[in-house]
C-alpha cells in the first residue's frame, strides 16, 4: 500500500486536537518508544493513523543485539525488562524502517534516540535532522537498563544539559528530553534541560527493580536488575509529572502506567499536554486505540469542553 492510498482519519472528534511543540496533532494519545516497534507492525491489526503520532523504537549511532536473555519478567501490576535498546542502528532505521513506516502512516513521528557518549547522541540526531517522517527528537537519557552513560546523564542536571545543549546545535527539531525517575530531584534535571534548549519533557521513563527466582535462588534477569513499567508505578509517574510541571514552563509529556481514558484525563490535570502509553500496548495491542475512542465519552460525563482546557488543572 502506498502512502497516498491511507485513508485519512477525519471521524475523530476535534475536541481532542493539541498542539505539542508547534506541530498540531489529532489527539494526545502517543506509544511510547519500546513499545510499538517502528508502528507498521501495529498497522497490521488496525489503522495507526487514529494516534496522535508514537514515539519509534529507541535508536542508536550503531545496532545493538541488547542484554543477554532473560530479559523480560512477569511483576504484581507491571512488567520488569532488560532489554537493553536492542536496535539495528540509525543507518536501517532510516533507509528501511521509516520507508517501510512511510507506507502505512501519513503523520510525523517521534524518533526516540540513546547514546553511550555525547558525540554518539550528536551524530545520531545530526542524522535525522533532514529526514521529513520525523517531527520531534526525544533523547532517552534515562534507561537503567544499560551499562554506560545513559544512567549518569539522566541523573546529573549538568550532564542533562550538556548533552541538550550539544543536540540542540546539531538539529532544528523539536528537542524533547526523557527524563530518568531514579533521581532524588526531578526539578533540577528538569529546569537544566529547559534552560540549554529543550523544547519538551517527557516522564517517567522505568524505575529500576528486579525479581529473584526462588527454584535457582537467582535473580530472574540475566542483567541482574531492569526498569519496571505498568499501572505499578502511574502515582509515581504523576506525582513527577506535577513537579515538573510546576518547575518548567516547556510542555510536559506524561508517561508511567497508563492504561485507560482515566488515566490519561488524571495525568493531563497533572500537568501533561500529550501522553505517552508504554506497557498497556504490550499487554493488549489494541490498548492506544481503544484509549482515543474512549476519551469523547469521558469527557462528556466530565463536561470537558476542549482536552487542552484541562492540562495542569490540578494546579489552579
Amino acid at each position: 500500500m502506498q502512502k497516498g492510498n491511507i485513508m485519512e482519519i477525519n471521524l475523530q472528534d476535534n475536541r481532542l486536537k493539541t498542539n505539542l511543540c508547534g506541530i498540531d496533532i489529532d489527539n494526545p494519545i502517543i506509544p511510547a518508544s519500546g513499545t510499538f516497534g517502528y508502528g507498521y507492525e501495529f498497522a497490521k491489526i488496525y489503522d495507526i493513523n487514529c494516534l496522535g503520532t508514537f514515539s519509534i523504537k529507541g535508536t542508536t549511532l550503531y545496532p545493538r543485539y541488547g542484554n543477554p536473555l532473560p530479559r523480560i519478567a512477569e511483576s504484581p501490576s507491571g512488567i520488569l525488562n532488560s532489554v537493553g535498546l536492542q536496535n539495528p542502528g540509525i543507518d536501517k532505521v532510516l533507509n528501511h524502517e521509516l520507508r517501510e513506516l512511510e507506507k502505512v502512516f501519513n503523520k510525523k513521528v517521534i524518533a526516540n534516540v540513546s547514546g553511550f557518549s555525547i558525540s554518539e547522541y550528536v551524530n545520531v540526531c545530526e542524522m535525522l535532522n533532514d529526514e521529513d517522517m520525523i517531527g520531534w527528537i526525544e533523547l532517552n537519557i534515562s534507561c537503567p537498563n544499560v551499562h554506560g552513560g545513559g544512567m549518569s546523564f539522566g541523573t546529573s542536571p549538568e550532564l542533562a544539559g550538556e548533552v541538550t545543549a550539544s543536540v540542540r546545535k546539531v538539529t532544528s527539531k523539536p528537542l524533547i528530553l526523557k527524563l530518568s525517575p531514579n533521581v532524588t530531584d526531578i526539578k533540577e534535571i528538569a529546569k537544566s534541560c529547559e534552560s540549554n534548549g529543550a523544547d519538551a519533557i517527557s516522564l517517567i521513563n522505568t524505575l529500576l527493580g528486579m525479581r529473584i527466582d526462588l527454584k535457582s535462588r537467582k535473580p530472574i534477569l540475566k542483567n541482574r536488575t531492569g526498569g519496571i513499567s505498568g499501572p505499578a508505578v502511574f502515582p509515581l509517574a504523576l506525582r513527577m509529572v506535577y513537579d515538573a510541571y510546576e518547575a518548567v514552563k516547556i510542555p510536559v509529556v506524561g508517561m508511567g502506567g497508563i492504561s485507560s481514558a482515566r488515566d490519561v484525563i488524571e495525568m493531563m490535570l497533572a500537568g501533561a499536554r500529550a501522553v505517552e502509553i508504554g506497557s498497556a500496548n504490550l499487554i493488549n495491542p489494541y490498548a492506544s486505540k481503544e484509549i482515543i475512542d474512549e476519551l469523547p465519552a469521558l469527557m462528556d460525563e466530565m463536561k470537558i469542553n476542549n482536552i487542552e482546557e484541562i492540562i495542569g488543572g490540578a494546579h489552579e
